[in-house]
This record gives structure tokens, sequence and C-alpha cells, in this order.
């Protein structure tokens, strides 16, 4: 939240209100750092901005390949063969985003905003809800203040790699700060961007938080 307030007060150069608008997150650079700078922020912004996709991409085929699992093993039973391919609904997504990157005035759809809104509340509430389910049922496996076991579940390498595998779905989990001048540049004034921006961000971060902590902590539970 911290950093993300300093980035939003970066939006205009001087004052906050009628200060001069940078436009975009290397707009926001060039008012303030000199041309190498800026040149390196670019870098690391687009890298990041790729990794994402890439990220979003790789979720999203998991997660329909795992619905798909789901449902095979619901209908044939556990004993059934029910492995998927992740490559198929790779392609599959693939296609959808370049479909709709040709829509004209894409981030106009104010109505999509809410919709993602909507749905990320949907399964996160389902993933919590499940998780307390069966916590409370019982029985859950057996671990530790430092996690699971070594040795039980998985070895050593194994829970080093989940561990920093955690640490990426956290920061992943708030990747939105790397477009946030271009978010902010969508906010009407007054008040100033910088303010709206702010209580956006707090609501926004605290309610993640909030979420995902219950997510992990009850899915850990069970």
């Amino acid at each position: 939240y911290y950093t993300s307030g300093l980035l939003a007060d970066c939006y205009r150069t001087g004052d906050p209100l009628t200060g001069k608008r940078n436009y975009t997150y290397m707009d926001a650079v060039a008012s303030y750092l000199s041309r190498w700078q800026v040149w390196a922020c670019g870098v690391f912004q687009y890298v990041n901005l790729v990794g994402t996709a890439i990220g979003y991409t790789i979720t999203a085929s998991i997660s329909a390949a795992a619905i798909n699992k789901a449902n095979c093993f619901h209908k044939n039973g556990r004993a059934a063969d029910c492995g998927v391919y992740d490559s198929m609904y790779m392609v599959v997504f693939g296609v959808v985003q370049i479909f709709f990157s040709q829509v004209p005035n894409f981030h106009d759809l104010w109505w999509l905003s809410i919709l993602a809104a909507v749905m990320s509340f949907t399964y996160a509430s389902i993933a919590v809800g499940l998780s307390l389910a069966q916590t409370i049922s019982g029985p859950t496996g057996k671990s530790t203040l430092t996690g699971t076991e070594v040795g039980v579940d998985v070895d050593s390498a194994q829970k080093i790699w989940l561990a920093f595998q955690a640490l990426g779905d956290i920061a992943f989990a708030y990747s939105y700060s790397m477009i946030l001048i271009e978010i902010q540049d969508t906010v009407r004034s007054p008040p100033a961007e910088n303010k709206t921006m702010k209580k956006a961000t707090l609501v926004g971060v605290s309610t993640t938080t909030a979420f995902y902590m219950l997510c992990g902590c009850l899915g850990y539970a069970a």
C-alpha cells in the first residue's frame, strides 16, 4: 500500500490537482528520473507485464484442467483415467485473449471490472468455504509450525520450492501496481486523483489481503 501510494502521488508533477499529468508509468518516471533510468524502468515494467501475462495464462489453463479433471472423477470414479493436458487450455486461453484484444475501446468496458471483481470474490469465497468445511469435518494432514514435515509428503527441495512458489503467488496477487498510473488516469477529479487512488488502493489491498490470508490459512489447515 505504501509504495502504491507513492506511485499515485507521481501521477501529477507539481500540484496534485492542477499539475502536469503523467498518463503512463513511463511518463511518471521521465518526470522525475534521468533518461537511462527511464529505459531501465521501462524494461523492468514490460518484463513484469510479460511475466504476469504468462502467469495468468498458466494459472487459467491449470484451473480449467483441474475443473475438467474433477468433473471426470465425479462422473467416472476415482479409479478412472482422467489425465488432461494443460497445453490445450493454454492455446484456447491465448486464442480468446487475441480475440478480445481486437475489441475496440476494450478499456472502456467498465462493467468488465465489476464482473472480474465479482468472480474474484466468488472463487475466493468458495475456497474459504470448502477449506473451512474440511477443517471442521477433519481429520486434516499432519504439519508443524514450520510447515509440512520433510519426509512425510515432500522432501527438502520440494519444500523450499513450494515456499518460493508461495512468495511468487503473493507477488502475483498484487500485480495491479504495474499499471496503477494507467488506472489512475481513468479517475475523475476533483478531488485530486491521488487521494481517490489511495483510498481505492487501501480498500483493494485490505480486501485482497483478508481474502487471500483466509484462503491460505484455512487451506493450510484443511
